[in-house]
C-alpha cells in the first residue's frame, strides 16, 4: 500500500486532479495484489457512494445553492454589515461574521470563501482594500464553516468514524464562535496596520440591529432548528439534508418570494457540478481505503505512535502536525475518508473523545483549502480577486495565528468543546 501512496503523492505533485490520482493509485494497489478478487474493486467504489448517511451531502449542497439564490445570503450580508460597520476593516469583519452566520447555510469552506469573494470582493477593492487582503480575509474566514453545523466535513467524519453526527454538530458551535472572535481581532489588527478605516464612527443603533435580525431570522433559525429536530429524534442527520432543501424552498418561494424558475435551474446545474467531483472522489477513495485496511496500515501506525509517546497531548500534537502536512497536499474530503478510520482507534486508545478530536481534525484539514500547494479556496479567492497567491498568503498571517490560537484552546481545554454535547446528549466517555 505504501507504493500506492507514493504513486498518489507523485500524481498530486504533477498536478493530476485528486479524483484521478487516488483512483489510479487504488487501481495500481489491486494490480500489485493479484490474490484480491477484482469484484471487490467495483464493490468498494460503489458502496462508498451508497451509504445512507452520505445522502446528506448532496442535499446540503443543493440547499446551500438554493439559499444563495433565495435572498437568505443577501440578508445575512446586510446583518453582518450592521453589526460590524463601526470596526476597523469593517467589510473584512462582515466577511468573518457572515462566515459564522453562513455555517448553517453553506456547509462548505470552499463554497463559502468563493461566494464571499464574489459578493464582498468588488466592494472591498472599491473602498481601497488591497486585492490580496480581501482574498485572504474571505479565504480564511471560510474556515469557520468547518465547525458551525451543518459542516460537510463533520458529516463525513461522523459517517466514516461511526461518531454521533448530532454530538459533532453541537460540539462545533463554541469553537466556531471562538474562531470568529479571534479572526475579528486579527482582522481589526491587520486593518489598523494597513491603514483601513471603519465605515461608521459609531455602532449601529439598537433599532437598526433588531430590524436586520428580524429580516434575517429565517437564516438564523436554521442551524438551531436543525439541532433541535435531530436531538429530539424528529429526523436523523441524513434526513436533515432533505429538511434543509425543503426549508430553503419554503423560504425562497413563500417568505422572500425571490426563487423563480431560472434561479432554480441554476441551483440544480451548480449542485450537479459540485456533486460530480465529490462523488468521483468518494467512489475512488473507497478503493484506496480498502488497501489501507488490507495492509493493516492503521495497526502499524498505531504501534509506531504508541512506541513514540505515552502522553496523549504529545500524541495529539504529532497527529496534528501530520494532518497539517496532509492538508497541504490532499483535498479535505480525501483526508477525512482515508485518515479517519486509521486515527479513531489510536485516539480512543489514549482516552481522547472522538467528538473532541473530530472538531480539531476537521479544522486542521479544512485549513488545507487555504494553504499551498493544493489550496483550492486559496487559488479560487486569488483568482476571483485577480491577485497572486503570494500576495494573498502575505496578508493571511494574522488570520493563521487566530486559527492556531483557536486550535490551542480546543486541544488543551477539551471540556470547552464537549460542554454543549455533554449537556444535551450526556457524557459519551
Amino acid at each position: 500500500m505504501l507504493n500506492a501512496i507514493g504513486i498518489f503523492m507523485i500524481f498530486l505533485f504533477l498536478g493530476m486532479p485528486v479524483a484521478f490520482a487516488i483512483g489510479i493509485s487504488g487501481f495500481i494497489f489491486f494490480l500489485m495484489r493479484p490474490e484480491i478478487p477484482w469484484t471487490i474493486l467495483v464493490q468498494k467504489s460503489l458502496s462508498t457512494t451508497q451509504s445512507f448517511t452520505m445522502l446528506a451531502i448532496p442535499l446540503f449542497i443543493f440547499a446551500g445553492n438554493l439559499m444563495n439564490n433565495t435572498g437568505i445570503t443577501s440578508r445575512l450580508v446586510k446583518l453582518a454589515n450592521v453589526l460590524t460597520g463601526h470596526m476597523y476593516g469593517s467589510i473584512g469583519q462582515v466577511s468573518v461574521v457572515l462566515s459564522t452566520l453562513m455555517g448553517g447555510v453553506s456547509g462548505s469552506a470552499v463554497a463559502d470563501a468563493a461566494m464571499e469573494c464574489r459578493i464582498l470582493g468588488p466592494e472591498m477593492t472599491k473602498r481601497g482594500y488591497a486585492p490580496g487582503w480581501a482574498a485572504a480575509i474571505n479565504c480564511l474566514s471560510g474556515l469557520i464553516v468547518a465547525t458551525i453545523p451543518p459542516s460537510m466535513g463533520l458529516i463525513l467524519y461522523g459517517t466514516v468514524g461511526e461518531v454521533s453526527i448530532g454530538r459533532l454538530f453541537v460540539a462545533g458551535f463554541l469553537p466556531g464562535i471562538i474562531m470568529c472572535i479571534f479572526m475579528m481581532i486579527a482582522t481589526s489588527w491587520s486593518a489598523r496596520h494597513y491603514g483601513y478605516q471603519p465605515d461608521h464612527d459609531k455602532p449601529s443603533p439598537p433599532g437598526v440591529i433588531i430590524k436586520s435580525c428580524f429580516e434575517s431570522i429565517w437564516a438564523l433559525m436554521f442551524p438551531i432548528l436543525l439541532i433541535v429536530l435531530i436531538r429530539f429524534g424528529v429526523m436523523t442527520p441524513s434526513e436533515s439534508g432533505a429538511f434543509a432543501v425543503f426549508y430553503a424552498l419554503f423560504v425562497g418561494i413563500f417568505i422572500y418570494k425571490e426563487l423563480n424558475l431560472e434561479k432554480f435551474k441554476k441551483c440544480i446545474v451548480d449542485s450537479v457540478k459540485d456533486l460530480s467531483v465529490i462523488t468521483m472522489i468518494l467512489a475512488f477513495s473507497g478503493i484506496f481505503s480498502y488497501g489501507v485496511v488490507f495492509d493493516q496500515l492503521p495497526k502499524t501506525l498505531t504501534t509506531l505512535l504508541v512506541g513514540l509517546t505515552s502522553n496523549k497531548y504529545v500524541l495529539l500534537l504529532l497527529i496534528l502536525i501530520m494532518l497539517i502536512v496532509f492538508g497541504m497536499f490532499m483535498e479535505t474530503t480525501v483526508i477525512t475518508l482515508i485518515v479517519t478510520p486509521i486515527l479513531i482507534p489510536i485516539i480512543t486508545q489514549y482516552g481522547i473523545d472522538p467528538v473532541h478530536f473530530g472538531i480539531i481534525m476537521m479544522t486542521i484539514v479544512t485549513m488545507g483549502c487555504s494553504t499551498p500547494p493544493v489550496g483550492v479556496a486559496l487559488y479560487t479567492c486569488s483568482n476571483i480577486m485577480d491577485c497572486s497567491v503570494q500576495e494573498t498568503t502575505k496578508y493571511s498571517l494574522p488570520l493563521f495565528i487566530a486559527i492556531m490560537a483557536t486550535l490551542a484552546i480546543c486541544v488543551f481545554f477539551p471540556d470547552l468543546v464537549l460542554f454543549l454535547p455533554n449537556m444535551i446528549y450526556g457524557t459519551s466517555m
